[in-house]
């Protein structure tokens, strides 16, 4: 069956196959325009993806606030950027779910129950909120909503009852808190019951469920990341100010490469390098074609060729990528109002899955919203 709206042309179209298939869920912070490590990151492989599973991708705006809560004038604006990205990196929204997590109000209304069964220690104990509370010297993340920002993530999942969801290994430790999260709801209110035993023997009687589970169990998929450092020869970070934009123009990317850190073995143009152990060379190994590489092998371990030329070629390959992607991209943002409209139709199709899910999971805990006669 077809599902269409907006006057974009945007829809969804749900067919039997896509019925079979897994569900994803992934999402991103609305920190405006993406550079090549977020694209490397995860949306090339969301692109990936669309083909294979049922896709919901989300741009978590309430997520933002958990550490950004003091200024939220840019959190619409950065969205689109995100989306703008999204879109000129190839996910379509023919084939995938492209939402807003602050338009669909389930995410809010599982996210309080889910609080209400999650014990503390569970949340203290999860390794990134130690970190960024150690790292992150110039906010105070002393909040509730920082501290709980796991609990709307398992949220963001559970309420699609996705299978899969796609991380990097930093993440994994999110996701067990998901599952375990989801098996504790499971054992309250749908799951095995132990009752006493009105036969007296002392030993408790296991009731079968009455229901069936509420939510499945997602998996983590580990998707693969290469290695991309920023212009310093870190990892590529806003925080470092070391990024190459996908949205960033020719002369831009050029110039940026122009500045980035190479082997320092390679102090004069005579000394031979090595493309293994040098910032470019990996930008190489991601984006440039075979016979490129042969070159830079070649003529960095001999000396053949100057870092000036190898990061020439590095710039040709990047541009190659971003070039057709910049040129969609353009289309939105001559006229954003077409990728607001994806994300209502989006966030229009989650709305209804969300509400589905909200329905099971009121009825498991006895708070449906229709009347019920006492005893039933």
């Amino acid at each position: 069956m077809g599902h269409r709206v907006s006057e974009s042309g945007a829809s969804w179209k749900m067919t039997a196959s896509s019925q079979k298939r897994k569900r994803v869920l992934s999402g991103m912070r609305p920190t405006g325009k993406l550079h090549l490590g977020n694209y490397v990151g995860a949306l090339q492989n969301w692109v990936g993806m669309q083909d294979q599973y049922e896709c919901y991708f989300c741009v978590v705006d309430w997520h933002a606030l958990t550490t950004d809560y003091a200024d939220t004038s840019k959190v619409k604006e950065n969205s689109l950027e995100v989306v703008f990205d999204w879109l000129a990196a190839g996910l379509d929204p023919e084939k995938s779910v492209i939402f807003m997590q602050s338009h669909v109000p389930a995410h809010a209304e599982l996210h309080l129950l889910l609080s209400m069964i999650t014990p503390l220690g569970w949340l203290e104990r999860v390794p990134t909120y130690k970190e960024q509370r150690e790292n992150i010297k110039d906010k105070d993340l002393g909040t509730y909503g920082f501290l709980g920002y796991p609990v709307l993530q398992a949220a963001d999942i559970l309420i699609y009852k996705a299978d899969v969801v796609p991380v990097g290994e930093d993440q994994v430790a999110h996701i067990e808190l998901t599952r375990e999260i989801a098996r504790r709801f499971n054992g309250f209110y749908a799951g095995i019951k132990h009752v006493a035993n009105p036969f007296g023997t002392g030993l408790p009687m296991i009731v079968p469920p009455s229901r069936p589970e509420v939510f499945p169990e997602p998996q983590s998929l580990l998707t693969p990341a290469a290695k991309l450092p920023g212009t310093d020869g870190r990892k590529m970070s806003k925080s470092y100010g070391n990024t190459i934009m996908m949205a960033d123009p020719e002369p831009v990317v050029r110039q940026k490469l122009k500045t980035m850190v190479t082997d320092p073995a390679r102090v004069r143009r005579s000394d031979p390098g090595n493309p293994d152990v040098c910032p470019v060379g990996d930008l190489h190994k991601i984006f440039s074609s075979k016979e490129t590489m042969v070159k830079v092998n070649e003529g960095c371990r001999s000396a053949g060729i100057g870092c000036i030329e190898c990061k020439g070629w590095a710039a040709d390959s990047l541009l190659r990528l971003l070039s057709p992607m910049q040129e969609r991209r353009r289309k939105f943002e001559e006229n954003p109002k077409l990728a607001w409209d994806i994300l209502e139709a989006g966030s229009e199709r989650a709305r209804k899955v969300s509400g589905e899910t909200m329905m099971d999971v009121r009825a498991s805990m006895g708070m449906s919203l229709e009347y019920e006669a006492p005893g039933k």
